[in-house]
């Protein structure tokens, strides 16, 4: 494994000497642009393995993504290897259909310390809830960027990360179950957290589970989403959505395709850069 491989692998081509919030930012941007959010190895018959050579191999080499246990933990290696003051936090993800969060840690994010201060740094969640920045770690500061307003509150340890929602505008309305449609209110959370460092070892678990369990959404739809230097691509099973942000005053532009199995390997390949060594069951 190689620093440099992995800096041309997300195409980042600038100085990385400090360690510093300015190089931390550059880096995860290019991380989130280049490295898709997908679950597509458990709908082509591989299994996901959670060891860093695995997740090195599969992300860098064959240039592929992963979901939130294979991207971050590329990121805090990544991280790692430079100098930065970094460890791993679990979630409990907000489950919009339950109106609650789940019971289990079933997400992975990371700490950054730099010069006393504390982000949150997380480029595993895909779609619409991605940040595109790293964000402070201080409680009931609204931190605007490009996908919406972020922002975390703390409880007795416990912090609560939400995001204040945009309307969408769709000018071809079409029978989809989009993941991110907005619900009623404007306040969408997004998963709960405390400070507790883990280890990447205390997520095998939650990586077979994730693989097996025919509840969860992961098992059920096929998901590939991008960031773009503008918005949102994201793939979910045979529809394809593409989103701009603040395309009219707090309004984001969502165009929904629906595509047939020939188009999706086609799509993967020229929208996403995923080329796939087995065959996809969208």
């Amino acid at each position: 494994m190689n620093i440099q491989e992995y800096f041309g692998r997300i195409s980042y081509n600038k100085p990385h000497e400090d360690t510093d919030l300015q190089t931390l930012r550059a880096i995860f941007q290019q991380h989130i642009q280049t490295i898709p959010f997908e679950n597509l190895s458990m709908h082509c018959g591989e299994a996901i393995e959670l060891d860093l050579q695995s997740t090195y191999n599969k992300i860098v080499r064959k240039k592929r993504g992963g979901w939130c246990l294979e991207i971050n933990h590329l990121l805090f290696w990544a991280l790692q290897e430079l100098g930065y003051d970094v460890c791993i936090l679990g979630a409990h993800s907000y489950d919009p259909a339950g109106k609650g969060y789940t019971a289990e840690i079933n997400h992975i994010l990371l700490k950054v310390v730099i010069k006393g201060d504390t982000y949150i740094v997380d480029a595993g969640f895909g779609g619409a809830y991605q940040t595109w920045q790293p964000l402070m770690l201080i409680s009931g500061k609204d931190q605007p960027q490009v996908p919406g307003v972020f922002r975390f509150l703390e409880e007795e340890g416990t912090w609560y990360f939400e995001k204040v929602k945009r309307k969408h505008y769709i000018p071809k309305p079409a029978d989809t179950d989009f993941p991110d449609t907005p619900e009623l209110g404007n306040i969408r959370k997004i998963y709960r957290f405390t400070l507790d460092p883990r280890q990447i070892d205390d997520f095998q678990e939650l990586n077979t589970y994730l693989q097996v369990s025919p509840d969860n959404i992961l098992r059920k739809k096929s998901i590939c989403t991008l960031q773009t230097t503008s918005g949102l691509l994201a793939l979910v099973g045979w529809t394809l959505t593409e989103m701009k942000y603040n395309y009219m005053e707090d309004m984001d532009l969502v165009n929904i395709t629906t595509l047939t199995d020939e188009e999706v390997e086609k799509t993967l390949k020229d929208k996403f850069n995923i080329v796939l060594e087995n065959k996809l069951v969208p």
